[in-house]
This record gives C-alpha cells, structure tokens and sequence, in this order.
C-alpha cells in the first residue's frame, strides 16, 4: 500500500468536497426552481465532464491553466508557483471534473421538496435565505449527502484528468488511482491489488449510500 499517495488521495477528496458542495447547494437550489429557457444549456453544461472523455477534459484544463495561459500567468504572479503539475492544479481540475456528481443529487433533492411548503413558508414571512435553511436543506440532506458520498468516491478513484493537470510526482501529485497504474506497470500485483480493494470499497460504500437516499427522496413523491 502506498499510504502517501492514497493519502493524497484523501486529502484531495476532502478539499474538493469542502468546496464543491457549498457551491453546489446553491446551484442545485436555483436550478431545482428555475423554469428559463436557458435551464437546459446550463444543465447540459453541468453534465459535459461525464461524457467528455477524461483525457479531453484533462487536455482542456492542462491548456487553461498552464504557464502560456492568462490565467495560469495571472495565478504564478499572484501566488509564486503554477497550477499544473502542483496539488492546486490537481484541486482545481478535481473541481471540475466532479461538477454532475455534485450539483445534479442536490438538484434532484430539491426538486422533490414539494412547493406548497415553500409556499407556506413565505406567507408566514420567511425570506427566500431563511426558507433554504430552514426548509429546503433539512428536507433534502439525502441528496446533499449523496452529493457528498458520490464526490468524495469519485475523486478518490479519478485517473485520467488527474495524470494528464498533475503528472505523477511522489507527495505532490502522485494519487491512489496513479500509484495502482505504476504498481500494475511493475507488476507488483500485491500492492496494487491492495490499493484497488480500498477504492473499490470506498466505491462500493458510497454507491450503496447513494441509492439508499435517493430513494428516500424519490419516496417523497408516492
């Protein structure tokens, strides 16, 4: 077992879902009650990183924000180092990638809080700020900790994006995912068949969790 990389693993997941999620409450909240025109683009903007195959999205990121980039010229003048090949290039494309499995759990959830409720909340003269925090967030956790379960697995076994922002430097960039690669490729089966068994035990744990509360909000309905 690579402790460091899986740690780094742990850690990734942890910042992303730190991050992520926070932003994603909100999104999935405007979404869940936006009738536009627009409401489409904006949900097939938030699905593109799972179709997209993770070398495009990789390579699309590795472009934005490497050093001939002006944002990656703007972030190395701020902060003295650059994105790519660095853990916050790393967390920024974790970000990225893991968008759907945030956002959409969420927008479901609330979806599924009927309106009437929030109706009743406004005449009782709760703001719109209030009646999220009040109403809408308590009603629909299991989707928030789908959301969260979902991210969290997910950033745990990301290769592709991952290898393509951060390369494969030892403390640095080097996650669970990449260490099985290079364990397979020296056929050290041992070591990656113990690093495979954690994440596929973390995979298994948080899809279990997922599907037990989405149904729980989908229950909601009958």
């Amino acid at each position: 077992m690579d402790w460091t990389a899986f740690g780094l693993s742990l850690r990734l997941a942890a910042w992303t879902c730190a991050l992520l999620i926070p932003a994603a409450l909100l999104v999935g909240r405007l979404l869940a009650g936006w009738r536009g025109p627009l409401r489409g683009v904006v949900e097939a903007l938030i699905t593109l990183p799972l179709v997209l195959p993770p070398t495009v999205l990789g390579y699309y990121l590795l472009v934005g924000m490497g050093g001939a980039s002006p944002f990656g010229r703007a972030w190395e003048a701020l902060f003295g180092q650059g994105l790519v090949f660095h853990f916050g290039g790393l967390l920024a494309a974790s970000l990225v990638v893991n968008i759907p499995f945030a956002v959409q759990p969420i927008q479901r959830a609330m979806e599924a809080v009927a309106p009437e409720v929030r109706e009743a909340a406004f005449v009782s003269g709760m703001s719109r700020w209030t009646t999220f925090w009040k109403i809408d967030l308590p009603l629909a956790w299991p989707g928030v900790f789908s959301a969260l379960a979902l991210t969290f697995a997910h950033t745990l076994g990301e290769f592709g994006v991952v290898l393509m922002v951060g390369g494969n430097i030892p403390g640095e960039t080097r996650t669970a995912a990449i260490a099985i690669y290079d364990r397979a490729q020296a056929f050290d089966q041992a070591a990656a068949g113990a690093m495979s068994a954690a994440l596929l035990g973390f995979s298994l744990a948080a899809i279990g969790l997922s599907y037990a509360l989405t149904g729980r909000v989908g229950r909601r309905h009958v």
